[in-house]
């Protein structure tokens, strides 16, 4: 055979292992794991299919490609097959095939605005050859263990030779899906994927496969506190209610009808908002049934399920998670949404969930639940002998608002670093604002102000930040939005810059630059290119009517709905796209230039490595906080702290 040069990779595989709860690396490290379909192509070339299941072996000189660098392998969702080879090659837990000859169609697809499936993207595209749909119930079939049946001769997994008819179906799906992502390939050719964006992906599937340990114990020790706690509760709900099922909406929302209080909802901050209201016995009962309710504490199984036999959590983070802006998202545990902490003996409370200790947890503490949901971050722990050096970036979208809009106050603050939620309320109110000192009940009406309203928020932003449970009255909301925008003209101003940018790219099919971000429209898509070089991508965008009869920009993604459907835009909106994306451009420069050190996980704007004892911590927060080339003028500063498990300091 010829050199190989690209390798198109799709296989098929089963494990006992849940893929969706536990992931691909536990799944793959599972004792019974097998690859059971591989099919391939080479360079361009015929898909070959080589049937594991039936003895067929891979070929030698494709075994030698998978471990050569020089040989560029491409699947859709990479990381799984990537992974899942390892295993085969006999690899261990915590070694896997080198990622940086590998690149992933999903990647490419995402890059470009698309659908993050398989499916999706040639549905989108219209590809002339589809992905089979009866795909899924064959993997169900054949990837997953069965229940024993008298039908089945009480087997627990299904064969080729059970069903040689599916089998065949099973293997004609396997090729179509390489078929599928070569088509994916060939029509999206034309608008590569930055080199620089490559090398990110790279450095995250490192991240990935490196994970990040757990504390073992603790987490055993947190989910046996937690049954208990959730049975002690329950036992006293019932007490007090004499219901069967006081965790029952329907049974509960009967329960206070008959003491005269009518419920809508029992979510969270409706029943936090009746505590404040009604009598002390039922305040009580709510305040339990909120605690019964905690399901953060989920976190700890879902640690457990995808921990690997070395105790490190792996494939936490998924690469343009997030399409519009490019964005990391979270797996299996979430690191992005874990609670936060607010006890002040956070190291005692910890030592005694990981010794097992529930009577002094029930004596010192009111709310256990709460206390194992405050725990989560410190289950996450470096390996013996090092500390983690947690390092995160200061109001880093606040500050690349203020850079590219030219808000120059905002800058000074920024460069001087001061307080910008200080300095905001003294713009807004025209008066010295000090956190500490001089007209500080302010301050917190410059952070709410801040966080809502940076992205052309109104009213309604303020009340979903909070404003109305922080005590602002209702007719404090609209003077507080008119301070605001008057304090930050250029802010504003650049809102709609970009919205006319937009609009001429769309209508006009005319190309402009605005701050160093290039808007035009080619091919049915709209490209917002950034000053890293890297490209927003918008499918199939048109002018449409907005809700208030003017005009708005549509285009085409995945909306809240998690559905394929049309999106309605304007200029704030695009704004908040390309300020995250430049944020993620940051955090993605930062992870490069510390890319030598053991970077073992990442939450939003911030950095958790594994390293030694005497590693400086100063050196990575300088290091963290050098402005990129690309960004010149862009003031930025990293802060961080050193601890023995992960907290939010």
């Amino acid at each position: 055979m010829a050199e190989i040069k690209n390798l198109e990779i799709d296989i098929e595989s089963f494990s006992d292992v849940d893929l969706t709860k536990c992931g691909v690396y536990k799944y793959a490290s599972a004792p019974d794991f097998e690859v059971i379909l591989f099919a391939y192509s080479v360079d361009g070339g015929p898909v070959r299919q080589v049937d594991l299941a039936c003895g067929e072996r891979i070929p030698a000189e494709i075994i030698a490609a998978l471990e050569d660098d020089t040989v560029t392998k491409w699947a859709f969702n990479a990381n799984f097959e990537r992974v899942c080879l390892s295993r085969y090659l006999g690899y261990p837990t915590g070694d896997y095939l080198m990622p940086d000859s590998w690149r992933c169609s999903m990647v490419w697809a995402a890059y470009l605005g698309l659908p993050l499936s398989l499916e999706g993207v040639g549905t989108v595209l219209g590809l002339e050859k589809q992905k089979l749909t009866e795909g899924k119930n064959l993997i169900k079939y054949f990837c997953q263990p069965c229940a024993p049946t008298k039908s089945n001769g009480g087997r627990t997994r299904n064969l080729p030779a059970d069903e040689p008819e599916k089998w065949e179906a099973f293997k004609s799906y396997n090729i179509r899906d390489v078929e599928v992502e070569m088509a994916i390939q060939a029509r999206l050719s034309n608008y590569p994927v930055l080199e620089s964006v490559w090398e990110e992906y790279h450095l995250d599937q490192e991240i990935n496969d490196r994970g990040i340990m757990i504390d073992r114990e603790l987490v055993d020790q947190a989910l046996l506190i937690d049954a208990r706690s959730k049975s002690d509760l329950m036992a006293r709900l019932q007490a007090m209610t004499g219901l069967d099922n006081p965790n029952s909406v329907q049974q509960l929302k009967g329960y206070l009808a008959g003491r005269g209080i009518e419920a809508d909802s029992l979510g969270k901050k409706e029943v936090a908002a009746m505590i404040k209201t009604v009598p002390g016995d039922i305040a009580e009962v709510l305040s339990l049934r909120l605690q019964l309710a905690k399901s953060s504490v989920k976190k700890y199984q879902a640690m457990r399920n995808s921990a690997c036999d070395d105790d490190r959590c792996r494939g936490m983070f998924f690469f343009y998670g997030a399409n519009r802006t490019g964005r990391f998202s979270g797996r299996i545990v979430q690191l992005q949404n874990l609670p936060q902490n607010h006890i002040p003996d956070l190291a005692e409370a910890r030592s005694l969930v990981k010794c097992g200790d529930y009577e002094a947890l029930e004596l010192l503490y009111e709310n256990i639940p709460g206390v194992l949901s405050e725990l989560i971050r410190t289950a996450f722990v470096p390996q013996l002998g090092c500390k983690f050096c947690v390092a995160d970036f200061s109001s880093i979208e606040a500050r690349v608002l203020s850079w590219l809009a030219g808000e120059r106050w905002r800058m000074e603050v920024f460069v001087n670093n001061g307080d910008i939620y200080c300095a905001s309320a003294s713009a807004m109110f025209g008066v010295p604002v000090e956190k500490h000192g001089r007209n500080a009940e302010l301050r917190q009406k410059g952070k709410i102000a801040e966080l809502a309203l940076g992205y052309g928020g109104s009213v309604g932003a303020l009340k979903s930040m909070g404003a109305m449970e922080m005590g602002l009255a209702e007719e404090e909301l609209q003077p507080l939005v008119d301070s605001w925008r008057t304090a930050n003209p250029n802010i504003v101003r650049f809102w709609w810059d970009v919205d006319r940018a937009v609009k001429k790219a769309v209508k006009q099919r005319e190309p402009s630059v605005l701050q160093g971000i290039r808007f035009e429209c080619r091919s049915g898509m709209l490209f917002i290119t950034l000053p890293s070089g890297r490209r927003l991508a918008y499918v199939k965008p048109r002018i449409g009517e907005n809700r208030f009869g003017g005009e708005s920009v549509t285009y085409e993604g995945v909306g809240g709905t998690k559905k394929w459907e049309r999106i309605e835009s304007y200029g704030p909106k695009f704004v908040e796209n390309i300020v995250q994306a430049i944020s993620r451009d940051i955090l993605c420069y930062a992870m490069r230039t510390l890319s030598h050190c053991r970077i073992c996980a990442h939450v939003h704007d911030e950095l958790i490595i594994e390293c030694r004892k005497d590693a400086s911590l100063d050196a990575i927060c300088e290091q963290m906080g050098r402005t990129p080339p690309w960004a010149e003028g862009l003031a930025l500063r990293a802060d961080g702290y050193e601890t023995e498990f992960y907290k939010k300091d």
